[in-house]
Order: C-alpha cells, then structure tokens, then sequence
C-alpha cells in the first residue's frame, strides 16, 4: 500500500506542479484563457495575483514530493500538505468554481485518506 499511497500522493504533487505552471507562465496565453475561462483583459488585470497563487501551489507540491522523499519519516509533511490541498480546494469549490472539488479537492481527500491508513 506504501508504494501506492506514494502513487497517490505524487499524482496530487503534479497537479499542483502543473497549477504552478497555468498560473505563473500561462495565465494570459490561450491554453491559460481556456483553463480558467476569462478573456485577455481579465488574464492582464489578475496576472500578478495569478502567479502567486502558482507560487503556492509549488510550495505545495515541493513538500508533497519533500514527504515522499522521506519515506515514512515523511508522514507529518504528506497529512500537513495534503490536508491543504483538501482546505484550498473545499474554499475554491465555494468561493470560486465547483470544479475545483473535483481537480483538487478530491484527489487530496483519497491522498490524505490512503497516507493514513498506509501507516495503520
């Protein structure tokens, strides 16, 4: 179960990577327009609160994998960012779009879920 909880739990990392990358590089370019479904002068006006929200998400991403790396030592890291992604997503779906429960909030449920049964 370890080794797909890992799975898991690097998946979760990589959406968030890939979030960073939408948000910091490709907000205002088309695959970034049709992502988030605004046009060019919305993209322009929000660039900059955009790409720091990118910048969050690779924070979490880099303790994802930083938890990983460490094995079982790396249990709090994985509960701690994973219960993150569960938050932010939960606040995205109400405040934002519902999409996001399903992009990240869900995926950071059955992460967190499989992190603590895979220590039991």
């Amino acid at each position: 179960m370890t080794i797909f909880t890992d799975v898991v739990v690097l998946l979760v990392a990589l959406l968030h990577g890939y979030f960073l990358i939408l948000e910091m590089f490709l907000w205002d370019k088309p695959v970034g327009l049709k992502v988030f479904g605004q046009s060019k002068e919305q993209a322009a006006a929000t660039k900059v609160l955009a790409s720091n929200q990118g910048l969050y998400n690779g924070f979490i991403a880099v303790g994802l994998l930083l938890g990983v790396i460490q094995g079982s030592a790396g249990y709090d890291f994985k509960v701690y960012f994973l219960a993150c992604v569960v938050v932010a997503g939960i606040y995205g779906a109400i405040t934002a779009s519902r999409k996001i429960l399903f992009v990240q909030a869900i995926p950071g449920v059955f992460g967190l879920l499989f992190v603590i049964l895979s220590s039991q």
